[in-house]
C-alpha cells in the first residue's frame, strides 16, 4: 500500500499503488492507460454528440453517461463537452473524481453499472479536450537553444536574456488539432539565399518539434499575477506537443517580431489529458544550473518548486515514410531523452506568464518548447539533426532526409517512470505530411 504525502507536488496516495489491479480487460498490463493513470478526454461517436471520457486500457468509459455516480460537485462538469468546466473546480474536485474513479474500476461490485458505458478506443473518435482561448509556446529547452543557436551564432549560442527569463511566443489556437490530423504542407513566403526577392511557394523545410503540453486549470483576474508558491496548483495536467515549423518561412519572416504563419498552420496534440493527480509520483528535483548561470529573480524562484518541479517523463520522436511503411519496415527512432532537460520548470513559465497581469484561463495551453539533449540521439528536431539541412539522416528504408517529405509520418510518446510506481503513457501525438493544396 502507497503512503499518502502531499505537497505542491500533490498527493500520492492508494490511487498510486501499483500493485492494485483493475476489472477492465487487458487494463492492468497496458503499456499507457493503467488503472494508475486515469486520463481525461472528450469523445465521440459517429454522428452522436461529445462526452467526457477517462481512457482505461485499450477503452474508454463514458463519464458523461454516468455523472450522477460522482459527488454533485462534479455532475454539472462532466455533463458538459469539453474539459473546461471541471479543470475550472479546485484541484480537490478532480482528486475525488480520480478516487470515484480508482473504486469503480477496482471493484467488481460497480461493474455492471460501468461496463455498459465502456467502449473501444478504436471505435470512438477523440476530440480536443479543451475549448483552448489562448495558447503560448515557450522555448525552455536549453540545449535545443543552444543547438539552434549554433548554427547562427556559434560564438555565442544564447542570447542574453535566455538564463533570466523564460522566453515564449503567443501561438494560434485555432489551428490546435489532435493526433491524427491532417498536416498539410503550408505555404508561404520565402527567400532562398540566392534570390533578390522572396517568392510564395510550398514550404520545403518541413520541421517536427518535441515538445509537451501544459493544460491551465482555474482562473486568475486580469491585473493579478500568479505566484511561483501558487503556480502549481494551476497546472492541470500535460499532453503531448508537436509544433509543426516551416523553417525556411520562419528564417525570412522571424526578424524582427518572431514566428508567424511558420508555425500557425498546425499544431498538434495528444488527446489525453494526464492529470496532476496521476503525474504526482513522477515529480522529481529540477536539475541544478551550471556553475556562473544567473540565479532568477525572486518571483521566479521557491525551493520547493526546485525540489519538486521536473518530471520524470521520456519522451521519444519516430518516423515512418510512405515507402517504409509499403516496405513494412517498423517505424524509426529520430530522438529520444527527458523532459528534464528544461531550463525552467513548468510553474516557473506559468508565474512568468502572468506576472504581468495577463490572465490565464482554464483550458488555456502552454507548450514547452522543444526538448532536447545535448547527445545527438536526442535532439528533438530534424534542424538539429541534420545540422540546418546539411547532414541527412539515412532510414532503415534507404531514404534520407533533412526534412520532412510528402506521406512522412511522425510519431511522439511519453513514458512517465519512477521506481516504485507504475509507469504511465500519454497516448499517441501523430501526423503524416500531405502535399499543399
Amino acid at each position: 500500500m502507497v503512503a499518502p504525502r502531499s505537497g505542491s507536488e500533490g498527493v500520492i496516495d492508494h490511487t498510486h499503488d501499483p500493485a492494485v489491479g483493475c476489472w477492465v480487460p487487458g487494463a492492468s498490463e497496458h503499456a499507457d492507460f493503467p488503472l494508475q493513470n486515469l486520463p481525461l478526454g472528450v469523445f465521440s461517436m459517429g454522428s452522436n454528440n461529445a462526452g467526457i471520457a477517462v481512457a482505461i486500457g485499450d477503452w474508454i468509459v463514458n463519464l458523461s453517461a454516468i455523472a450522477v455516480q460522482f459527488p454533485e460537485a462534479l455532475q454539472t462538469a462532466l455533463g458538459m463537452k469539453t474539459l473546461n468546466a471541471l479543470f475550472a473546480l479546485p484541484g480537490g474536485s478532480r482528486r475525488d473524481l480520480r478516487h470515484r474513479l480508482f473504486s469503480l474500476l477496482t471493484d467488481h461490485a460497480h461493474k455492471s453499472l460501468v461496463e455498459p458505458h465502456l467502449y473501444r478506443q478504436s471505435d470512438v473518435q477523440m476530440q480536443l479536450p479543451f475549448q483552448i482561448g489562448d495558447y503560448t509556446d515557450f522555448y525552455a529547452g536549453i540545449h535545443h537553444a543552444k543547438n539552434i543557436g549554433k548554427l547562427f551564432r556559434p560564438d555565442n549560442p544564447l542570447l542574453p536574456n535566455y538564463k533570466h527569463v523564460p522566453i515564449a511566443y503567443h501561438g494560434r489556437a485555432s489551428s490546435i488539432q489532435v493526433s491524427g490530423a491532417q498536416v498539410i504542407r503550408p505555404q508561404g513566403q520565402c527567400k532562398p539565399p540566392e534570390a533578390d526577392l522572396p517568392v510564395f511557394v510550398s514550404c520545403e523545410r518541413l520541421d517536427y518539434e518535441l515538445e509537451m503540453g501544459v493544460w491551465i486549470a482555474g482562473e486568475s483576474d486580469l491585473g493579478k499575477p500568479v505566484s511561483i508558491a501558487d503556480a502549481a496548483d494551476r497546472i492541470g495536467g500535460l499532453c503531448l506537443l508537436n509544433d509543426w515549423s516551416a523553417r525556411d518561412i520562419q528564417a525570412w519572416e522571424y526578424q524582427p517580431l518572431g514566428p508567424f504563419l511558420s508555425k500557425s498552420f498546425l499544431t498538434t496534440i495528444s488527446p489525453w489529458v494526464v492529470t496532476s493527480e496521476a503525474l504526482a509520483p513522477f515529480r522529481i528535483a529540477q536539475p541544478l544550473r551550471s556553475s556562473g548561470d544567473p540565479v532568477p529573480l525572486p518571483y521566479l524562484w521557491d525551493d520547493e518548486d526546485q525540489e519538486t518541479g521536473a518530471f520524470a517523463i521520456t519522451l521519444e520522436a519516430e518516423i515512418s515514410t510512405a515507402a517504409m511503411r509499403k516496405a513494412g519496415l517498423p517505424l524509426h527512432r529520430l530522438s529520444s531523452g527527458p523532459l528534464s532537460n528544461m531550463y525552467w520548470t513548468a510553474a516557473q513559465m506559468v508565474t512568468h506568464h502572468a506576472s504581468n497581469g495577463c490572465n490565464l484561463r482554464t483550458g488555456d495551453l502552454l507548450g514547452t518548447g522543444t526538448i532536447s539533449g545535448e547527445q545527438r540521439e536526442s535532439y528533438g528536431s530534424l534542424m538539429e539533426l541534420s545540422e540546418g539541412g546539411f547532414q541527412a539522416i539515412e532510414l532503415p528504408s534507404g531514404e534520407k532526409r533533412c526534412f520532412l517529405e510528402d506521406g512522412d509520418e511522425l510519431s511522439f510518446r511519453a513514458v512517465a517512470a519512477c521506481d516504485g510506481f507504475r509507469s504511465i503513457g500519454f497516448g499517441p501525438c501523430k501526423g503524416r505530411v500531405e502535399s499543399s493544396r
